[in-house]
């Protein structure tokens, strides 16, 4: 897998994730791209939510491409 392909993965699971979490910004997922646990934090921050049910909503999202 390329750069291309990678950056391209990313941004369906970013919009993904702003589906699942409208209060997530831009800025919330841009500037922690390579961050995992920033991103971590920045979601549950936002939402509210637990950790672990961050994990499972951005594994949900890379993994098949199909939620």
């Amino acid at each position: 897998m390329n750069k291309l392909e990678i950056k391209g993965d990313w941004n369906i699971t970013k919009g993904k994730l702003k589906q699942k979490w409208a209060q997530l910004t831009d800025d919330d997922l841009t500037c922690v791209e390579g961050k995992h646990d920033e991103l971590l934090g920045r979601i549950q921050k936002r939402t509210g939510e637990t950790k672990e049910a961050v994990e499972k909503a951005i594994h949900e999202f890379t993994a098949c491409g199909c939620k």
